[in-house]
């Protein structure tokens, strides 16, 4: 059995990489442009270019979660039903074939909802499962991000998911159309509170989205406070969806993300009467990995 595995978070356009060792000790880790956009139709050579860059042993295997393992990935692995158990994901691996790395190459399968609306998800199950290593079982855990999931598990089974395209709308609308050169810059707390209490009325969000602009040049809101109360509706709409499917229950929330994603969603959370406890990601990508580490080693 082999006493060190690497991890690899491998997304549509970033990636991250982690040395840990039996106990899920990570010993170093790595960041890099070098997602599945940039590493199509030469993953084995960026695999290899990323090894040795970090001076991985010849003979350390490699568990990868995330977009590697879709339809534009190194290998497509088909989604698992979300009947199955998240602590059982180490039995689900599959191995990449066909490459001359000299070392075990997996691939941690995603998750597919079919039943009570379609959805899926790649690379958050294996934060999920790490989230499970540290004792979260039960109740909501949201990973804000590009593609925000807000997942309620049931006994380390996910009952049901949902996910919202806020980073990415964002991102959208802070670069292009009518939005854009009003969201150019500026932070300001009372307007992300604003756009939060906007989300709650609960009007068609294509209809608030149009109403900032009109707010600014009816002078109801300054131009600088346009990109914060954005924010707060995009993230705002994100907790009315989820209360109205928890029966307008505020029921408390596991926030997994980067510092400045969770000072936005515990913001909103404190907005809605919700309470908020933090994982780190790294942490819990790692405690993941130390659930895989046994099968992946042998």
């Amino acid at each position: 059995m082999h006493h060190q595995l690497v991890g690899i978070d491998w997304g549509t356009s970033n990636r991250r990489a982690y040395l840990v060792d039996g106990s899920g000790h990570c010993t170093a880790t790595h960041e890099d442009d070098q997602g599945m956009l940039a590493a199509r139709g030469r993953f084995a050579e960026s695999l290899a270019a990323l090894l040795e860059q970090m001076q991985i042993g010849a003979q350390v295997p490699v568990v990868m979660s995330g977009m590697v393992g879709s339809a534009s990935g190194w290998r497509e692995v088909p989604y698992l039903d979300i009947v199955v158990a998240l602590d059982t994901l180490p039995r689900h691996l599959v191995r990449v074939e066909g490459h001359a790395l000299g070392r075990d190459c997996l691939i941690v399968p995603g998750y597919c909802q079919r039943d009570g609306g379609i959805d899926v998800m790649r690379g958050e199950e294996t934060q999920l499962l790490g989230a499970l290593a540290l004792g979260r079982r039960d109740g909501w855990v949201v990973l804000p991000g590009t593609h925000s999931k807000w997942v309620l598990l049931r006994d380390g089974v996910i009952e049901r998911f949902a996910t919202y395209m806020t980073g990415e709308l964002f991102a959208t609308l802070a670069a292009h159309g009518t939005l854009a050169a009003l969201m150019s810059d500026g932070e300001n707390a009372s307007a992300f509170a604003l756009g939060v209490a906007e989300a709650r009325l609960r009007a068609p969000l294509t209809n608030s989205l149009f109403r900032v602009r009109a707010r600014v040049v009816a002078g109801a809101m300054p131009a600088a406070h346009a990109r914060e109360f954005v924010s707060g509706l995009l993230i705002g709409t994100e907790f009315a969806a989820a209360l109205e499917t928890a029966g307008g229950a505020a029921q408390p929330i596991t926030l997994i993300c980067s510092a400045t994603l969770h000072a936005r969603y515990a913001s909103a959370a404190a907005l809605f009467g919700i309470a908020v406890t933090q994982l780190d990601p790294h942490r819990v990508y790692c405690a993941a990995l130390s659930q895989f580490f046994a099968k992946a080693t042998a």
